[in-house]
């Protein structure tokens, strides 16, 4: 149907908003939606359509796909009375299902909430204002406290950044407004309260098995904050082709509800109105029912929907008699006549407005239309809203949604029936056999009187694998049959097998080739000879060629997180559940408390960060290894860098500290190279000093020495002196004895020359025989006189005291 043609279902928007609040509007609204959706043509609707897609991609994607097909291919005009085969699908395709959305789900993220309000912002600013102050002042603020003991800084100097780009790693790693980690935690409270991983799981598989993945979030004052899943098979929306869903005016979806859920959510249908609706919806459900079994008497089928429009805000500006100006709401027919006096003026704009309904499918019973309670508007652009279904579709074009299942399910046929055919071939292959010729062995005599029948030609031959035959026969003529057992063995149907085989894994590696599902990704079929970074590549390549399906799985996410961000600043400022919900998210971090009662002043950014891959994991360690070995960076600033999660702040921060690390080192030699020079020149000074003392120790022990030489010297001639003194004291008086004896000897023989003249013969004689007696004993006469000991030190000689 031609998106013109469905546009004319759909009331005009250009009416009053008193109009687009009234039932019959809301009636037509979703009427033209069935119309849409559920119009019949050629048999079948958009919705049914839709859902029987998606029900035989969901086979597919289990390998509980239909097996009429493959009967239809197989059967001779429908007959499978000769066919004995197992006809259950392979469940080839279950696997690269599997591989995919394990694999993407097994991904870590975190979601970062970013204030980007003008309050939030100035923050920011003056925080990075006071860091780049620091930084200028650096050198000031170092004097300062050096010498007067006064830190003037604002920042920690052992974190201070040295540059711009420290500055810019260091806002993003280190810097963290107290609102920003409260708006965190409130959200992963509200998803880890609403099981979102169940949910992130089932989107994903949706959107490997459809090519499309849809998540609603909503707001009880029962249940508070909601996530629900959706199944794209039950949702409605207008005509887009963008893969995103953002210019959709109308979104929704259809749930076979029981009537005692009915009742609940509609407690103002009456009794009456039930049975009504009981009555009427039965023949119409199984006209929209995929199955037609899945429904009964005592369930009902709604269609829940969003319809975006806008609404005016007017106002009457009126001019007060002191001159001012008053505004006055009213509503958006109102339009003061030109002509009146009194400076009447109107002013008005249009904003977004979101619509919800819900409608009885096949009747004309509109169970609510109302204007959407705590609609998501951004604090950045009021006059936009949010739709309560965040859809995403990754490979859509001109509203056709294609899938990654979708792609194989034509080669997954084809599989099945090369498997069918395998089963066919089997089944019509017969053992090797035997061919016995009778005449040629009636032609054999064994000369021992046995006979050579077929039983004991057969026996020989299967246990000793002879035969015994003749040439020529008993008239002598050639033997026909010489060789009488010979081998019949069938190997057509081996070949066949084996094309079969072939063309199997031609169908399996075609859909490795669509899905780039290589071998490398599960490991099936690793090459022997390829080396392990081939297969890593391999790998990698792999995660590329799924790469959207992760991407729109984030998409989902962060819009999920943002409508959280939204309904949370709602819950605050207008909820009567605002402190119980305070409290619930303090429970897991009491220093939140404050902040969290102030987050609706505050308009955060959403983003999502994904931890790195396996291969991005190890290229980052392979770069911090390399680091490491080359002690380019400590162990500290590695355990650092693997803490983030994001691939490209991580090598930025590792150059960085790589960087510092060099810096650090060149600093340290420097330090090295001039303490080992002070080192050296104290040393030299030291040694000089030493020598100088040594030389000064030298000279005086020298003095020292030459004193007590000296003294002893004075001693010793003091003592030598008294020595000779009393040598000489004692030679004086033996010369002076001796001086006295001759003295007296030469008065004796005077005395006796002159006495005894007579007798001078006699004593001449005497003295004559003395004399000779001395001769004869060759003996000087004894000298009494000191030699050498009357010279005193000094050169002073005692000899001149010796008697005249």
């Amino acid at each position: 149907m031609a998106e013109s043609v469905i546009n004319n279902y759909f009331p005009s928007q250009v009416v009053s908003d008193a109009e687009k609040l009234s039932y019959d509007y809301g009636l037509k609204i979703a009427k033209a939606i069935e119309s849409e959706w559920f119009h019949q043509d050629r048999g079948h609707t958009r919705y049914t359509t839709t859902q029987n897609n998606f029900h035989n991609l969901r086979l597919y994607a289990r390998g509980e796909q239909s097996i009429q097909k493959y009967k239809d291919e197989l059967s001779i005009n429908g007959d499978l009375s000769y066919l004995n085969l197992d006809w259950n699908p392979v469940p080839i395709i279950p696997k690269f299902v599997d591989i995919v959305v394990n694999g993407i789900a097994e991904r870590m993220y975190d979601i970062k909430a970013y204030s980007q309000d003008p309050f939030g912002v100035s923050k920011r600013t003056q925080y990075m204002e006071s860091i780049i102050r620091d930084m200028k002042m650096k050198s000031i603020d170092a004097y300062v406290k050096e010498n007067f003991n006064l830190d003037i800084s604002e920042s920690d100097s052992e974190t201070l950044p040295a540059n711009e780009e420290e500055l810019a790693i260091h806002m993003q790693l280190s810097y963290k407004q107290s609102v920003e980690l409260a708006e965190e935690q409130a959200l992963k409270v509200l998803m880890e309260g609403n099981d979102y991983e169940l949910i992130r799981k089932r989107f994903y598989y949706d959107l490997t098995v459809l090519g499309i993945g849809a998540v609603k979030t909503g707001f009880t004052t029962s249940e508070g904050v909601t996530i629900d899943y959706v199944d794209p098979a039950n949702l409605v929306y207008s005509y887009t082709e963008s893969p995103y869903f953002e210019d959709v005016y109308y979104v929704g979806e259809v749930k076979t509800i029981p009537i005692n859920e009915l009742a609940k959510q509609f407690p103002h249908l009456t009794h009456e109105d039930l049975e009504e609706i009981t009555k009427t919806k039965s023949t119409h459900v199984n006209n929209h029912n995929r199955g037609g079994g899945r429904s009964d008497n005592n369930s009902v089928q709604i269609l829940y929907f969003n319809f975006k429009s806008y609404m005016n805000e007017v106002y009457k500006m009126k001019e007060t008699g002191s001159g001012a100006d008053k505004a006055i709401e009213k509503e958006d027919t109102f339009n003061p006549p030109s002509d009146k006096e009194g400076g009447y003026e109107r002013l008005h704009r249009s904003i977004e407005c979101l619509y919800e309904g819900a409608m009885i499918l096949g009747t004309e019973k509109l169970l609510k239309w109302e204007i959407a309670k705590n609609m998501m508007r951004p604090k950045s652009d009021f006059t936009k809203v949010k739709m309560n279904y965040s859809i995403v579709a990754p490979r859509m074009y001109e509203g056709k949604i294609d899938s990654l299942v979708k792609r194989i399910t034509g080669f997954a046929d084809m599989i099945q029936l090369t498997h069918l055919k395998l089963q066919q071939i089997m089944s019509r292959m017969v053992p090797d056999g035997v061919y016995l010729d009778a005449d040629g062995l009636a032609e054999i005599v064994l000369g021992n009187g046995t006979n050579y029948n077929p039983q004991e030609a057969l026996n020989m031959f299967f246990q000793t694998g002879s035969v015994i035959g003749r040439s020529f026969t008993s008239e002598g003529d050639m033997n026909p049959g010489k060789v009488p057992i010979q081998e019949i063995t069938s190997g057509s149907g081996g070949n066949k097998m084996q094309a079969l085989i072939g063309t199997y894994n031609y169908y399996l590696q075609m859909i490795r080739d669509v899905t780039g599902l290589n071998e490398a990704r599960d490991g099936s079929m690793p090459d022997k000879d390829a080396l392990v970074g081939i297969q890593k590549m391999a790998a990698a390549n792999s995660n590329t060629a799924t790469r959207h399906i992760l991407q729109s799985g984030l998409f989902l996410t962060a819009q999920t997180a943002e409508c959280l961000s939204l309904r949370i600043s709602d819950i605050i400022e207008y909820s009567p559940t605002k402190d119980a919900f305070i409290q619930a998210i303090g429970a897991h971090n009491v220093s939140t408390l404050e902040e969290m009662s102030n987050l609706h002043l505050y308009d955060f950014g959403i983003f999502i960060e994904l931890a790195p891959d396996e291969e991005e994991k190890a290229l980052l360690e392979n770069n911090i290894q390399v680091a490491l070995s080359q002690q380019s960076i400590e162990l500290e600033d590695a355990i650092d860098v693997r803490e983030i999660k994001n691939l490209k702040l991580a090598n930025s921060l590792l150059k960085i500290r790589r960087k510092k690390k060099i810096d650090k080192d060149q600093k340290i030699q420097q330090e090295n190279i001039q303490a080992q020079s002070q080192a050296n020149i104290q040393a030299q000074q030291a040694a000089a000093q030493m020598e100088v003392q040594k030389n000064q120790a030298v000279t005086q022990s020298k003095a020292e020495l030459a004193q007590v030489e000296s003294q002893l010297e004075m001693q010793r001639m003091q003592a030598e002196g008294e020595l000779k003194k009393m040598l000489m004291e004692q030679e004086f008086q033996y010369n002076m004895q001796l001086r006295q004896m001759e003295v007296e000897g030469v008065r004796g023989r005077e005395k006796e020359k002159e006495d005894r003249k007579d007798k001078r013969t006699k004593i001449q004689a005497t003295q004559q025989s003395e004399m000779i007696d001395q001769r004869n004993n060759k003996k000087p006469p004894k000298n009494f006189e000191s030699s050498g000991n009357d010279i005193m030190g000094g050169g002073f000689n005692l000899g001149m005291f010796e008697p005249k």
